[in-house]
């Protein structure tokens, strides 16, 4: 038997990294998986999106894992196209559990840009990494208070939502001001939601072994970080956390073993944010 075996989790950003990490997490431990990926470049980020055959390749392995997994291809910016994602999810499914917000990316620039590109790359930030995740407690909250079960939610933050760091442009600004403001949200929603035993968490990575962090943008902008790279390394002997890494966590937080474990940060993060 698995930890969430016949439960439910619907997880944003599911077609690669961190998110089709989750998903398999969970499916192994006995949740079916509905999962929304945007499958589509954002113009003001540096680094090419996932596509349709990796949130297909997710359903794959999900379905390996013993799982079942509903995929749509709906933009977190978009509300309506996340709602009707969750509840055509719930319908099918009839039941919602688990809420896992990871939709999120990192814009940045290390050469100077126009001023339309910074204010297009602090929009884009804000509007996936902060918008997106509203966005996805209002499409979901209601359906796990329906459920009279209680729930889980996760936000995904990152230790740059714990620690002042990201350089001055606009990217960077609105990475850090997106995820400091899930920590808001969660604070806020964790307080909220208690009386119906739905816990609210954020989840804060270090560095992790995705597209995010390994692109030639993300290369050249850490080598040109004002303080240089030592300022951004963990104090434990990893550069790259593993996706499985973060996963571990969320199953973790998510899981009865964590009934009552609600507003927490959680760091996966080699010690970084005690470092800083």
């Amino acid at each position: 038997m698995g930890s969430l075996d016949g439960k439910v989790a619907f997880i944003t950003g599911v077609a690669r990294g961190q998110g089709r990490s989750h998903a398999v997490r969970l499916a192994a431990e006995g949740a079916d998986i509905i999962g929304i990926d945007i499958c589509a470049d954002i113009p003001a980020n540096g680094y090419p999106m996932a596509g349709r055959a990796e949130l297909d390749e997710t359903v794959a392995l999900v379905e390996a894992a013993g799982a079942k997994m509903l995929a749509t291809v709906a933009d977190v910016r978009d509300f309506h196209a996340v709602k009707d994602a969750v509840d055509a999810g719930v319908t099918h499914f009839g039941r919602l559990d688990i809420v896992c917000a990871n939709a999120g990316i990192a814009p940045t620039a290390f050469r100077e840009v126009s001023i339309e590109d910074d204010l297009d790359m602090w929009a884009a930030a804000i509007d996936v990494n902060l918008t997106g995740a509203f966005h996805t407690a209002k499409a979901t909250v209601g359906h796990l208070i329906a459920g009279g079960r209680g729930g889980a939610i996760v936000f995904t933050s990152s230790t740059a939502g714990l620690r002042g760091f990201g350089g001055s442009q606009g990217g960077g600004l609105g990475y850090a001001a997106s995820k400091h403001g899930v920590v808001g949200l969660m604070r806020t929603l964790a307080n909220a939601l208690a009386p119906q035993s739905i816990r609210v968490n954020t989840v804060h990575p270090t560095a992790v072994n995705t597209m995010m962090a390994v692109n030639p943008a993300m290369t050249a902008f850490l080598e040109h970080y004002p303080d240089g790279g030592p300022h951004l390394q963990n104090p434990m002997p990893v550069g790259l956390l593993e996706p499985e890494d973060i996963s571990a966590a969320l199953s973790y937080l998510v899981s009865d073993a964590a009934k009552y474990v609600t507003g927490v940060t959680f760091p996966v993060d080699a010690g970084f944010c005690n470092k800083l």
